[in-house]
C-alpha cells in the first residue's frame, strides 16, 4: 500500500461519519422520535409537563445527543402521525405532555377493579395484567392503579389452568368441534378429585359465560340430550376432538341472557315458569336479577306479581328464602308445594 492510500486509509477512519462513530451516531438518531415517544408517554401527562431543555436531557440518557430546531419537528411528525402531543405555554411551569390516550384515567380504573374483582383470576394473574393496563398510562397515574389493588381481600381461586382451558375452549368454538375433559370437585381434604371415577366428559361447546364472578362453558351433551354447563377452573385436561360438534337445534333460538338469569348460582334444576307476588319495595331486586323485561303487574297498593322462567333448585328457593316475607310463590302448586317442603326441612333441623 502506497503513502497516498495509506494517508487516505486513516483520513476515512478517522473523520469519515459513516465509521463506527458515525454509524452508531446515526443508529440513535433513528430511535430518536421513538424514545421522544417512550418519554412522553411514561413520564409526562396532563399535571406533569416537560419542557425542550428538560426532553433534551431525558433523550440524553439514552444516549442521543438532539438540538431544539430537531426536537420541534420530531414533535411535530408525531403530532401528523396522530399522537395528540399538547402544549402548554406558560412563563414558570410550561412544557409539553402526552395527551389523549387509548385509555382514559377514569376507564383504566374500572378495568384495574373488574380485574382485581374477579374471583377466576389468580393473584398471580391479576398482578399481572394490572401491570400491563399500567403501561397504558402515564408513571405518575399508573401509581393511582396500583393503589386500586389493595382495595379489599378478596377471595381468588388458586388455578392457574383457566387461561388455558378458556384458550382451548375459544379454538373448540371457532373450529365447532367437539372436546373431552374430566370434571372436577372438591371433596373434604381440600383437593380437587375427577368426577365420574375419572371418566372422560365429551360436550359439544357452544358459549362461554361470565356468570356469578366464574366463568362457565355452556355446551350440548348428546348423551342425556340437553344442554349443560360447566365451571371452567374445575375443568382439567381439556383436549379438542375431531368430531364436529352437534346441538344445532337446541341452540338454535338459544338465549344466553336469559339462560343465566333463570339458572340461580349456575346450578342445574328443571326449567319451569313461576309466578311470584312481591311487595313493592322489592321491585329493583327483581329487575336486578330478571331484567327489565320481566312482565310485572300491580296487584295492589303494596304489592306486584311477576312471571318469569326460573330452574327450580334449592338455590332458586335459597334466593326466595333470602327475601323472606316479602315474596310468596303463587304457583304453579307443585313447584310452591316444593319450596313449602324445603322450607319445612330447615326447620326441622332446629326443632331436634
Amino acid at each position: 500500500m502506497s503513502y497516498r492510500q495509506r494517508e487516505s486509509s486513516y483520513f476515512r477512519c478517522r473523520y469519515d461519519p459513516m465509521g463506527k462513530e458515525g454509524m452508531a451516531r446515526g443508529s440513535s438518531q433513528k430511535l430518536k422520535i421513538l424514545y421522544l415517544l417512550k418519554i412522553l408517554t411514561e413520564e409526562t401527562d396532563e399535571a406533569h409537563l416537560m419542557g425542550a431543555e428538560r426532553l433534551l436531557e431525558r433523550l440524553e440518557v439514552y444516549g442521543i445527543s438532539a438540538e431544539r430546531k430537531s426536537l420541534y419537528d420530531d414533535i411535530e411528525q408525531l403530532r401528523k402521525f396522530g399522537y395528540d402531543i399538547v402544549y402548554v405555554k406558560s412563563r414558570t411551569n410550561g412544557g409539553y405532555y402526552r395527551g389523549n390516550r387509548e385509555f382514559e384515567l377514569a376507564e383504566l380504573k374500572l378495568l384495574v377493579d373488574a380485574v382485581q374483582a374477579s374471583r377466576f383470576m389468580t393473584a398471580k394473574k391479576s398482578r399481572q395484567l394490572i401491570h400491563k393496563l399500567e403501561k397504558f398510562a402515564s408513571r405518575e397515574e399508573g401509581k393511582q392503579l396500583q393503589r386500586q389493588v389493595f382495595v379489599a381481600g378478596r377471595i381468588k381461586t388458586e388455578q392457574e389452568n383457566i387461561y388455558y382451558n378458556v384458550d382451548t375452549i375459544h379454538r373448540a368454538l371457532q373450529n365447532q368441534v367437539q372436546i373431552s375433559f374430566l370434571y372436577m370437585e372438591w371433596k373434604t381434604d381440600n383437593r380437587l378429585h375427577p368426577k365420574k371415577g375419572g371418566s372422560l366428559y365429551r360436550i359439544s361447546p357452544w358459549a362461554l359465560l361470565w356468570s356469578d364472578e366464574n366463568y362457565y362453558m355452556i355446551g350440548f351433551d348428546a348423551d342425556a340430550g340437553m344442554i349443560k354447563h360447566y365451571r371452567v377452573d374445575k375443568m382439567k385436561d381439556i383436549t379438542c376432538l375431531e368430531d364436529r360438534r352437534c346441538g344445532e337445534e337446541a341452540f338454535s333460538d338459544f338465549d344466553l341472557a336469559a339462560y343465566a338469569n333463570r339458572t340461580f348460582g349456575m346450578y342445574g334444576g328443571y326449567t319451569e315458569e313461576v309466578s311470584l307476588l312481591l311487595q313493592n319495595n322489592l321491585a329493583g331486586v327483581v329487575m336486578d336479577r330478571f331484567g327489565k323485561e320481566t312482565r310485572m303487574r300491580q296487584v295492589d297498593e303494596g304489592h306486584f306479581a311477576v312471571w318469569v322462567t326460573v330452574a327450580v333448585s334449592g338455590q332458586f328457593f335459597g334466593w326466595l328464602a333470602g327475601l323472606g316475607d316479602g315474596v310468596r310463590l303463587a304457583g304453579p302448586k307443585h313447584v310452591a308445594e316444593a319450596y313449602k317442603a324445603y322450607l319445612q326441612k330447615i326447620v326441622a333441623k332446629y326443632e331436634t
